[in-house]
């Protein structure tokens, strides 16, 4: 699995207007080539007025099925520049479909490139971004004595606190995102002399949007949003997903 790449974590709708065209850009993230499609014929059926739906999509980790369609504009105007926003911004899982009413003025091959390629990017400021990082949750406990220095050491890396739990010790619930994973144990294990202990859980794709922490392949979805962060440590409190079900991060 790729430890870290980004998607559409919601999707949003932007618009230009070029000679007195329009240009509607929606952006939704999808999981495979029928959800494309799907998502596709949907725009159509809502603008069944226009005479354009013009698309493009990227799916897999590493952009494995990458299509567009220009939809009878003119060959590479349209389908081919969207397709190189969404590359350019190294999104993955995401389509792209912009809707184009005729204003009556031909825009040329180099105008249809740029209003095709803005809509898109038009659309996308007002989608939510993430980036998708691979992690694992960590269990450390330690003595209460110690529990300061582990705090120090977590805030430091910037290593999120989702949990404690106090009884004759300390155990807290960490979020180690795999590229830090080694330097965290190292330095867990040095700053305390070796007297904290590590459990390692179950594995997570997780996003940051605007201080809150997004954990993702848990039914439903947890958000984590930030409230205090110090010398004691990044910590996050427990809070429902109301878009859980519709806006799914794979």
């Amino acid at each position: 699995m790729k430890e870290r790449y980004k998607i559409v974590y919601q999707g949003g709708e932007g618009e230009i207007v070029e000679k007195k065209s329009r240009f509607i850009a929606e952006i939704r993230p999808v999981e495979s080539e029928e959800e494309a499609t799907a998502f596709i014929a949907e725009v159509k059926k809502k603008y069944w007025d226009a005479r354009h739906h013009c698309s493009a999509f990227t799916i897999g980790e590493n952009n494995e099925v990458a299509r567009c369609s220009d939809d009878g504009e003119p060959a590479q105007t349209a389908g081919r520049p969207m397709l190189d926003v969404l590359l350019g911004r190294e999104l993955h899982n995401v389509c792209a479909v912009v809707t184009r009413y005729f204003g009556g003025t031909l825009l040329g091959t180099g105008g249809l490139v740029r209003a095709y390629g803005g809509a898109v990017q038009e659309g996308l400021k007002n989608c939510v971004v993430l980036e998708k990082c691979l992690a694992r949750k960590w269990k450390v406990g330690t003595g209460y004595s110690g529990l300061g220095k582990v705090q120090y050491i977590l805030a430091e890396a910037e290593l999120p606190i989702l949990g404690s739990e106090y009884g004759e010790g300390v155990d807290l619930t960490i979020l180690v995102p795999f590229d830090q994973a080694g330097a965290a144990e190292k330095k867990l294990i040095e700053g305390t002399n070796g007297r904290c202990q590590i459990e390692k859980l179950d594995e997570v794709y997780f996003g940051m949007d605007d201080g809150k922490i997004i954990l993702l392949f848990l039914l439903p979805e947890e958000i984590w949003i930030l409230i205090t962060a110090g010398s004691t440590g990044i910590r996050f409190r427990r809070m429902p997903s109301s878009t859980a079900m519709e806006q799914r991060l794979r």
